[in-house]
């Protein structure tokens, strides 16, 4: 069976609401589906895109296709995820170095 795994639609009228979900390739968008993965509120914005990681890793091993508005949601939220973890880590660095330079006590001099 061919799958692709793509958003499906929920929600109301000007509300949308979409679920990631894994399906047969010749299912209609909001039909039938093998696995539900992740969820996406685009009012709240790509912050809300949540995956379980090691489901979409799997069906993705298994030759499951990303539809174009899947992959291009999953690029955009590992952009920011990449930009933003550097910051941190190089910020963390030297604090870590401050605290384990803080404990040496200095010598004094005996007259």
């Amino acid at each position: 069976m061919a799958t692709v795994i793509r958003f499906a639609r929920h929600g109301t009228k000007k509300k949308p609401y979409f679920r990631m979900v894994v399906q047969d390739h010749r299912s209609p968008r909001d039909g039938r589906f093998v696995e539900h993965i992740g969820a996406y509120d685009p009012i709240k914005g790509d912050a809300s895109l949540v995956v379980k990681r090691d489901r979409l890793e799997y069906w993705l091993s298994t030759g499951a296709q990303l539809s174009d508005s899947v992959r291009t949601r999953l690029k955009m939220v590992m952009k920011q995820v990449a930009a933003a973890a550097p910051q941190k880590v190089v910020a963390d660095k030297p604090a870590k170095e401050a605290k384990a330079k803080k404990p040496a006590k200095a010598k004094t001099k005996e007259a």
